[in-house]
C-alpha cells in the first residue's frame, strides 16, 4: 500500500507504476474519492465546531433563545450523521482502491505486462551432457519406486504427490540441511502453520485479487496458505520494533497449499506444480533504507544460489519484469533450475524486496534513533520448496542403470554416494 500523501504528491509516478505492473486501476477515480473524503471530513469539523458553540453556549444564552438553539443543534447534528453515512461509503470505496495500488517498481526491472519481458542475469554451472538417454523424474521415481503418483489420485484426486523410501527421506533430508544453513547465516528457525485469517492475506497483499488461489475452510473463516511469508508478516502487526532489533531474519518452514487456478494443463505430469507442497521461506523485516534493503535482497539471492551450489544443479538469475513481478514488489529475482527432460530452465526460487508497500498493509513499523515511528521494509526469498526441487535434482544427477548420484553436500546425511 502505498500513502495518501505520496500518492497526491506523485501522481505521474503512480500512474506509470499502474501501467507499467499491467493493473486495471483508475487512478483519477481514486484521487477523487480521496478529495471527497476530505472535503466531507473537513465539513464534518466544521459542523462539530458550530454544534460545540452551540452547546458552549447553551446555558448562558437567553431562555427565549433555547429552543432555537437545541433545535439548530438538533439539526446539526442530523447532517452530520447524513454525510458521516456517505463518507463512510466512501471511505470503503476508497480504501478499496488503494488496497490495488501497486508499488513502486525498482527502475532497473525490465518493462512489461508478462513473464516474456524478463531478462536473464546470469547463467551458472554446467549443464550436464549425458552419454545416453536421460529419463525424466517420473521415470526415475517409477524405476526406482521412489512414489505412489498413481495411488495418491484415487485419495486426494490430481496433482497431489506420495513420496516413499529413499526419495521420502531425502525430502525430510534436504529441509533439514537447508535449515541447517540458514540457522549458520543467522536465521532464526520458525515453524508456522498454514492456516491464517484472511487479514494475514490482506496483509501481505495476497487479497484482494488472489483469493482463487487460496482454499478456503469458511467455518473456521480460515484460509489455507501458499507461503510461511503470509504468517511471518503478521506476527508483528501492530507492534513497534525497536532499532536495536532490526534486522529480524526468519527461516519459515511450512506446508503450503496453492489450488493453481488458472494453471489447467500446465505441469500435469509428475511433480512441478502441486497442490501440497512444502517451503522454507528466508523472511527479513529492516530499518526503511533503500540501502539497507538492497543489501538484504542481495544476501537472500545469494543464500539461494549457494544451497543451488551446493546441490550441484545449474541455474540462472532472472530480473523479473514489471508485470511478472506482482502488485507489491520493489524488485523480484526468480532463480531457474535446469530440467534436462525439458531442455530448459524452470522457477525454483523466487526472491523479493516490497519497501514498505507490505508493512503499511500489516501495521509493521519501527522506532529510529530519534525516536520517530515509520514503516519497516520487509523481504522474502524461498530457500527451498519441495518436491519441485527434487525434480532438477533428480534429473541432473541421474545416471545410466537409473540410479541418482547425490551431491556432495548431501552424502553425509543419506549415508552414501547414491540415493
Amino acid at each position: 500500500m502505498l500513502s495518501l500523501q505520496f500518492i497526491r504528491e506523485n501522481p505521474a509516478l503512480v500512474a506509470k507504476a499502474i501501467a507499467d505492473k499491467n493493473v486495471a486501476l483508475d487512478l483519477d477515480a481514486l484521487l477523487r474519492l480521496d478529495t471527497e473524503v476530505r472535503a466531507a471530513k473537513s465539513e464534518v469539523d466544521e459542523l462539530r465546531r458550530q454544534r460545540n458553540a452551540i452547546s458552549d453556549g447553551f446555558k448562558t444564552a437567553d431562555p427565549a433563545d433555547r429552543p432555537a438553539l437545541g433545535a439548530k443543534a438538533k439539526a446539526i447534528g442530523a447532517e452530520i450523521s447524513a454525510i458521516e453515512t456517505g463518507l463512510a461509503e466512501k471511505g470503503d470505496a476508497l480504501n478499496a482502491l488503494m488496497l490495488r495500488l501497486p508499488g513502486i517498481p525498482w527502475n532497473g526491472a525490465p518493462i512489461g505486462p508478462d513473464e516474456s519481458f524478463n531478462t536473464v542475469v546470469r547463467q551458472e554451472g554446467a549443464v550436464p551432457a549425458f552419454d545416453f538417454e536421460p529419463r525424466d523424474h517420473v521415470a526415475l521415481i517409477e524405476m526406482n519406486d521412489w512414489a505412489d503418483l498413481g495411488r495418491i489420485t484415487q485419495v486426494s484426486g490430481s496433482r497431489q504427490y506420495c513420496l516413499k523410501g529413499r526419495l521420502a527421506l531425502l525430502e525430510q533430508a534436504l529441509m533439514f540441511w537447508a535449515q541447517q544453513k540458514l540457522a549458520g547465516e543467522g536465521f532464526t528457525l520458525m515453524t508456522v502453520p498454514a492456516l491464517a485469517r484472511p487479514s494475514a492475506f490482506f496483509a501481505t497483499g495476497h487479497f484482494p485479487g488472489h483469493e482463487e488461489e487460496a482454499y478456503e475452510i469458511p467455518k473456521d473463516e480460515l484460509y489455507l496458505a501458499g507461503t510461511g511469508e503470509i504468517a511471518l508478516t503478521s506476527l508483528h502487526s501492530g507492534e513497534i520494533i525497536e532499532a536495536d532489533k532490526l534486522p529480524i531474519l526468519y527461516a519459515g518452514y511450512s506446508p503450503c497449499f496453492r489450488r493453481e487456478a488458472g494453471s489447467a494443463g500446465r505441469d500435469v505430469r509428475g511433480l512441478l506444480r502441486l497442490h501440497q507442497f512444502y517451503k522454507l521461506e528466508q523472511y527479513v523485516i529492516c530499518e526503511d533504507d533503500d540501502a539497507v534493503s538492497a543489501e538484504w535482497h542481495a544476501r537472500l539471492l545469494a543464500n539461494a544460489e549457494t544451497l543451488l551450489k551446493d546441490l550441484e544443479i545449474p541455474y540462472q538469475v532472472v530480473e523479473t519484469s514489471t508485470g511478472d513481478m506482482g502488485l507489491g514488489k520493489y524488485r523480484m529475482n526468480d532463480i531457474e533450475s535446469w530440467v534436462p527432460s525439458l531442455g530448459k530452465y524452470r522457477e525454483t526460487h523466487s526472491c523479493s524486496t516490497l519497501h514498505d508497500w507490505q508493512a503499511r498493509r500489516a501495521n509493521l513499523r519501527w522506532r529510529d534513533g530519534e525516536r520517530k515511528v515509520r514503516f519497516v521494509h520487509t523481504l522474502n526469498n524461498t530457500a527451498l520448496a519441495s518436491p519441485r526441487i527434487l525434480v532438477p535434482l533428480l534429473e541432473n544427477h541421474q545416471q545410466a542403470d537409473g540410479r541418482v548420484r547425490l551431491p556432495k553436500a548431501l552424502q553425509g546425511l543419506m549415508g552414501g554416494e547414491f540415493l
